[in-house]
C-alpha cells in the first residue's frame, strides 16, 4: 500500500480529524487514535455493534485504539515517546489546546524535527476568530451554504442533514499531509499543514467566486443544482434533473416533441423563462405523469443527452449493481460485532486500498501498542492504569 511504512499519531475526534486519518489508513499508513479517558464523543452515537457505534466504525477503521489522559504529564510523556518515530500528528482541538497539553507544534518537534504536523480547526491557527468552538453546522451556517440553499430553494433557511465541512476539511487535511510528506522526502523538512473548515468551504463552494464578486445580476446560468427539478412519477419513484431548467426545458421539450407547448407559453428562450421555475417543474411534472416509470422517460430524453438521477435511500446503496461490482462496501470488525462501512474511493493499480481492519473498544490496543513500539513490560503500563493514565473499556456499552 502506498503509505506503508508512515506513523500517524492521531489525536482527533469525532468528524473532520478522524476522516482525514482513516484516509491516510485506508493508503496504508499505520494510525494509532489516541483517546481521552472518556473517549471520542462519537462514540455516543447510535446504533452500536459490538458494544461500538456504527458511525464511529465507519470513520475509524483501520486504526490502533489506545485511550490516554492527556491532561497527566505521564500520558503527554507517552505521547511524545510515540511521536520520537512517527511521521504525522493530526490534531482538530481549538487553536492553542494542544500546546497547553504539552502537545503543540514545537513540543512535538522538539522530538521530531520532521514532523508532519497537522491542525485542524474552524477558522484557523490565527485570527480573530481562532479561538471560535466550531462544527460543521456552524460553518454551513456561517460560510454561506445555508444561505445559498434557502435563496435557490425560495424556502427559509434549513439545516444540512450531513456534516458537509467536516468531511470536506478532512479531504483537504489529508491532501496537505500527502504534500508535506512528498516535500519532507525531497527536503527532509516537517510541516505545520494548518486548514480550517471555513478556508476549506470556501474553496468546495463552486459559487463562492460568483458570491463575492456581486452575484449573477442580470446574467443567466444554466449551472443551477440548487434549483434542479424534482419529478415524480405515477409509480411514486421521484427523480432529479440537474441545472437550471429556464435553460433545459427547452431541450428536454425537443425530445418529447412539446416544443409547441413552449411556444403557447411565449417561452421562446431562457430569457423568457426567468422566473418561471415553478410552473416550469409543473409542466415536467405533466409530461414525465405520461411515463409509467423513471427508466422511460430517461429513454425519451436521450437524444438530447439530458441525465436524470432517481432519488433513493442511502441504505439501499449496498445493493446496488455498481456497488457490488466496485466493492463499494466492506465488514470489518466492531468491537465484538461485524459492521459493513464504506470501503474507501480510491482503486490503485499497483495494490489495494480500503481498511486491514475494524474497530475496537476504547483503548482495546493499549497493551499491544506500547509493547510493540515503546518496549514497555506488563509491570510498567499496569503501574498507569491502575493510576489512571492508560484507560479502557472492558465491555458493554460505551
Amino acid at each position: 500500500m502506498l503509505l506503508e511504512g508512515i506513523r500517524v499519531i492521531d489525536l482527533s475526534r469525532v468528524v473532520a480529524g478522524p476522516c482525514c486519518t482513516r484516509t491516510l489508513a485506508d493508503l496504508g499508513a499505520e494510525v494509532i487514535k489516541i483517546e481521552p479517558p472518556d473517549g471520542d464523543l462519537l462514540r455516543r452515537g447510535v446504533p452500536k455493534v459490538g458494544g461500538v457505534a456504527v458511525n464511529y466504525a465507519q470513520q475509524n477503521a483501520g486504526k490502533r485504539h489506545l485511550s490516554i489522559d492527556l491532561t497527566r504529564p505521564e500520558g503527554q510523556a507517552l505521547v511524545l515517546a510515540l511521536l520520537e518515530d512517527a511521521d504525522v500528528l493530526v490534531e482538530n482541538y481549538r487553536p492553542g489546546v494542544a500546546a497547553r497539553l504539552g502537545l503543540g507544534y514545537e513540543a512535538v518537534r522538539a522530538v521530531r524535527p520532521d514532523i508532519v504536523y497537522c491542525s485542524i480547526s474552524g477558522y484557523g491557527q490565527d485570527g480573530p476568530a481562532a479561538q471560535r468552538r466550531a462544527y460543521a453546522p456552524i460553518i454551513h451556517a456561517e460560510l454561506g451554504l445555508i444561505d445559498l440553499n434557502a435563496r435557490e430553494r425560495g424556502t427559509d433557511p434549513l439545516p444540512e442533514a450531513v456534516s458537509h465541512a467536516d468531511f470536506a476539511v478532512g479531504a483537504q487535511a489529508a491532501t496537505g499531509i500527502l504534500a508535506a510528506l512528498l516535500h519532507r522526502e525531497r527536503t527532509g523538512v516537517g510541516q505545520h499543514v494548518d486548514v480550517s473548515m471555513a478556508e476549506t468551504m470556501l474553496a468546495v463552494n463552486e459559487w463562492t467566486a460568483v458570491e463575492v464578486n456581486g452575484g449573477f445580476g442580470g446574467e443567466i446560468s444554466p449551472f443551477r443544482p440548487g434549483k434542479a427539478a424534482l419529478i415524480r412519477f405515477p409509480d411514486g419513484t421521484w427523480i432529479q434533473v440537474p441545472g437550471n431548467p429556464t435553460t433545459w426545458i427547452f431541450g428536454v421539450a425537443r425530445a418529447l416533441n412539446r416544443e409547441s407547448e413552449l411556444d403557447a407559453r411565449g417561452w421562446t428562450d431562457p430569457a423568457s423563462t426567468q422566473g418561471k421555475d415553478e410552473e416550469i417543474k409543473a409542466l415536467m411534472q405533466t409530461w414525465a405523469a405520461e411515463f409509467p416509470h423513471r427508466e422511460a422517460f430517461e429513454a425519451a430524453l436521450a437524444q438530447s443527452r439530458i441525465p436524470l438521477g432517481e432519488v433513493k435511500p442511502l441504505s439501499g446503496t449496498a445493493e446496488e449493481d455498481w456497488a457490488v461490482a466496485r466493492g463499494a462496501f466492506v465488514h470489518v470488525a466492531a468491537g465484538d460485532g461485524t459492521v459493513r462501512i464504506p470501503r474507501s474511493p480510491f482503486r490503485l493499480s499497483g495494490g489495494p486500498s480500503g481498511p486491514r481492519s475494524g474497530a475496537t473498544r476504547r483503548g482495546a490496543d493499549n497493551r499491544a501498542v506500547l509493547r510493540a513500539l515503546l518496549d514497555m513490560t506488563d509491570a510498567e503500563i499496569d503501574a498507569l492504569e491502575v493510576s489512571g493514565v492508560l484507560c479502557a473499556e472492558v465491555g458493554g456499552a460505551e
